[in-house]
């Protein structure tokens, strides 16, 4: 298991508006800073580990800078009358005693932040989903499934070396450049001066082509994001696809996608190429200004060859460094750019507001009004869907819902579980404001059988126990029998424990339909909502699942949407829709006898000549 985190660091709430772009140079950059101490924050729980990675690291970097001072003293010794070979002798066995010490520390350094990064990225990846599973329908309707996987996989893998490789990276370059810079100094204050001459050109290129890489390895994720997208539902609409011959046009659709991330990937390869080449040129450039002058301090001065050797060994030391930091910038940046996605759903606000002290409902009767409700989506123009609407639904009531396509049925029983709230007017169950319940009680109590039923790619018994978790094995076979299901369950070889395969895959209409009412018959809620939920099956599963949701339906508050008006002649009231409103109201005979849409719609499909 892993540690639970604390949760400062995802309430932390940032904005990306345009507003910001704009806002300037040191803004972006005090941002950034905001959002990298944030993504450290994550480190916390393993305070521990990250301690005991980074004391490694410095012991490990400090025995690197000794090496350079023991060579020092070899060859100034070497080059001195006198010197005994068991000398040298110690000296080189000083070395490898060193070296193993140093690999020791490393082992323990690599070990140590290897939790850290797997941890961070466990912690993050479970705030980031459990964030998802809780953001409302509306913010799913606007995106793409496989956009939002990408976050979870490849945005939160880029951060992941950032943590586990970057940071002990960082501490330890840091340690080499001032501990190798001091011992330059005092072995020779001006050969110093020459080397760190060449630094701020070093860190001028790393600061620009960081900026550029941050921004380039951002819009890279993005196409990466949208082309899994556009790959992942075509995966899960295989169907379709094979059924329309449409292999080509999502192979044309996913190629584009990938041309798309190729084409950002190759500019971000320039842009490496361009900045490898000008690090290392300043670099070695810096070496050979530094062999000349310290070669004729050698000859006209007198300074050891020892000295310079050593001061030459401390100036790759120091190079490697501040070349290391002009990578890690980049790095930084590329995790700046993921941890924005990331942080961007961590901080994605709800459109549906729970209060701090939900009212509870102690019993639940099932009574539903709806008092002046208007309803429209907030992405599909300022119409409204439902307008005004009024409707008093009695406890144990049946209510049907019809009316022609896009009259607003499906969004009508919608609102009931909050899917959605209204623009104005109210929802109540029993006299309470739906606003007023917490989500989670509130839902408690709500059944949904849909046309297009959804089962997971586990077992049967776990697609039933998606209703009550806790069920037992004669909960589970008791709801399937009153669903009709326990039949054809047990003619499976692995009876209950069948995988259905993803998205149920492996069972007709009629049998997820039925699996589907087991679960909703386990959940045991008091308002029932069944969204035209047997018309897409032929005539034998339809009335086998019809006398399941018979049963399902005693003693419980029912909201019926149905295409086939024969299968709501028992309703106690019908509901006649059009254009977002109640247009008839009354019982099958009552309609029929009114005249009106309701008949008219009978009349198509029982008499159409």
């Amino acid at each position: 298991m892993f540690r639970r985190r604390g949760n400062n660091a995802a309430n932390t709430h940032q904005s990306h508006d345009s507003t910001e772009v704009a806002s300037g140079k040191k803004k972006r950059e005090r941002i950034d800073w905001q959002q990298l101490k944030r993504l450290f924050s994550y480190t916390k729980p393993y305070r521990k580990e990250l301690i005991l990675s980074l004391v490694g690291v410095s012991l490990a970097s400090l025995i690197g800078l000794i090496f350079p001072i023991i060579v020092r003293r070899l060859f100034n010794g070497a080059f001195t009358e006198g010197t005994s070979v068991r000398w040298l002798d110690y000296t080189a066995l000083g070395l490898i005693v060193l070296f193993i010490a140093q690999a020791v520390l490393n082992y323990f350094r690599v070990y140590f932040i290897s939790l850290v990064g797997e941890g961070v990225v466990a912690d993050l990846r479970r705030d980031t989903f459990s964030r998802l599973i809780k953001l409302p329908i509306s913010f799913f309707e606007s995106r793409k499934t496989g956009e939002l996987t990408s976050r979870l996989t490849t945005d939160v893998t880029t951060i992941q070396s950032v943590v586990s490789t970057s940071l002990p990276q960082l501490f330890s370059q840091t340690f080499t450049l001032i501990g190798g810079t001091i011992l330059m100094v005092v072995i020779n204050f001006k050969l110093s001066l020459v080397m760190l001459a060449t630094i701020p050109a070093v860190i001028l290129a790393g600061a620009y082509f960081g900026r550029k890489l941050r921004k380039i390895s951002t819009e890279f994720q993005d196409k990466v994001a949208s082309a899994n997208a556009d790959a992942e539902e075509a995966i899960v609409g295989i169907r379709e696809v094979k059924a329309f011959t449409a292999e080509g046009i999502e192979e044309r659709r996913y190629q584009k996608g990938i041309s798309a991330s190729y084409d950002m990937g190759l500019k971000r390869a320039r842009v490496r190429a361009y900045f490898t080449p000008t690090i290392i040129m300043v670099a070695f450039t810096a070496v050979t200004v530094i062999l000349w002058y310290g070669g004729r301090l050698v000859i006209l001065d007198g300074l050891p060859p020892g000295d310079l050797i050593t001061f030459l060994l401390l100036t790759f030391f120091v190079a490697g460094s501040i070349g290391s930091f002009t990578g890690l910038y980049s790095q930084f940046q590329e995790a700046l750019g993921s941890s924005r996605r990331v942080f961007e759903l961590l901080d994605e606000k709800s459109d549906l507001v729970e209060l701090d002290n939900p009212k509870e409902l102690e019993s639940v009767a099932g009574a539903v009004r709806f008092e002046q409700m208007s309803f429209r989506y907030g992405d599909r123009g300022e119409e409204n869907i439902l307008k005004d609407l009024n409707l008093d639904v009695k406890a144990g009531e049946i209510i049907a819902i019809v009316g022609p396509s896009g009259s607003g049925k499906t969004t009508l029983v919608s609102l009931i579980p909050r899917f959605y709230d209204p623009v104005n007017g109210a929802i109540t169950l029993d006299g309470v404001d739906l606003r007023d319940l917490g989500l989670e009680d509130l839902r408690s109590h709500i059944g949904i059988v849909p046309q297009e039923t959804l089962l997971f790619s586990g077992s049967i018994n776990e697609n039933i126990r998606y209703g009550k978790e806790d069920a037992t094995g004669d909960e589970v076979e008791a709801a399937a029998m009153a669903a009709n299901a326990h039949e054809f369950i047990l003619n499976f070889e692995a009876g209950y424990e069948t995988l259905v395969g993803e998205r149920g895959i492996k069972l007709s209409g009629g049998q997820k339909q039925r699996v589907a009412i087991a679960r909703a018959i386990l959940k045991d809620p008091r308002i029932l909502i069944l969204d035209e939920a047997t018309s897409s099956l032929d005539s034998e599963s339809e009335a086998l699942v019809q006398e399941a949701l018979d049963s399902l339906m005693q003693g419980r508050t029912t909201f019926v949407i149905a295409h086939r008006l024969s299968t709501i002649r028992n309703a106690d009231r019908i509901i006649v829709l059009d254009e977002g409103q109640i247009v008839q109201e009354g019982s099958h005979d009552k309609l029929l006898t009114d005249g009106g849409l309701y008949k008219e719609l009978y009349d198509k499909q029982f008499n159409p000549e």
